[in-house]
C-alpha cells in the first residue's frame, strides 16, 4: 500500500496485521481521488487547502493522501490500538506530525471542534455506522456547511440513502458514495 500521488506519492504506508483493519486498496483511492479533481461539483480547490476528517481512520491512508494533495489539516479518529500504533506510523513516515491531529477514540466520543470541509468515513462494513457517525459528528460541529462527504461502504450494503447524491461507484468489494452536506 502506497501514497499515490502528491508529495508523498510512492510512500509506503503499512497495515496492522490481521484482517480487524481494512485499508482502502490503492487503486480504489486512486479512482476516488481522480473523481474528486475532475468532478465538476469538487475539483482541485476542494482539496488544496482542506481541513479533513478520517473517520474509522484505520491506515490513514485517505487522509494522508489529502494531505500529499495539498490538504492543509487532516483529523484521524480511531479507536482500534493496533490501528492506532500504525496509524501514528504511517503519519510519522510522511513526516506529517504538524498536518495531523490523532483522536484515539470512538467517532461517538468525538468531541467539539473545528469543522472539516471533506469528510471520509470508511467504517467496519456491514454495521451501518456512517448514519450513527455522521450523526455525531453533526451534533459535535465537525462537519462545516457544504463539505463534500466521502463514505466507503460494502458493495453489498444498502446504498447511502441521501439526496442528492453526487457520485457514487463501485470498486471490487467497496462502494463510494459522495454527497454535500446540507
Amino acid at each position: 500500500m502506497r501514497i499515490v500521488a502528491g508529495t508523498w506519492r510512492g510512500r509506503a504506508l503499512v497495515a496492522p496485521p490481521g484482517q480487524a483493519t481494512r485499508p482502502t486498496a490503492d487503486r480504489v483511492r486512486q479512482a476516488l481521488f481522480d473523481m474528486l479533481l475532475h468532478a465538476p461539483w469538487a475539483g482541485r480547490g476542494m482539496i488544496e487547502g482542506a481541513s479533513v476528517l478520517d473517520v474509522f481512520a484505520g491506515t490513514g491512508a485517505l487522509g494522508l493522501e489529502a494531505l500529499s494533495r495539498g490538504a492543509a489539516h487532516a483529523t484521524f479518529i480511531e479507536r482500534d490500538r493496533a490501528a492506532l500504533i500504525t496509524l501514528r506510523t504511517n503519519i510519522a513516515a510522511c513526516r506529517a506530525q504538524d498536518l495531523a491531529t490523532v483522536l484515539a477514540i470512538d467517532t461517538q466520543a468525538t468531541p467539539p471542534g473545528e469543522p472539516a470541509g471533506v469528510i471520509f468515513l470508511d467504517p467496519p462494513y456491514h454495521q451501518d455506522l456512517v448514519p450513527r457517525a455522521l450523526a455525531h459528528l453533526r451534533t459535535a460541529g465537525r462537519i462545516a456547511s457544504n463539505a463534500l462527504i466521502i463514505a466507503e461502504t460494502a458493495r453489498d450494503e444498502p446504498p447511502c440513502t441521501v439526496t442528492p447524491l453526487l457520485a457514487e461507484r463501485l470498486h471490487g468489494a467497496a462502494r463510494l458514495s459522495i454527497w454535500r452536506e446540507v
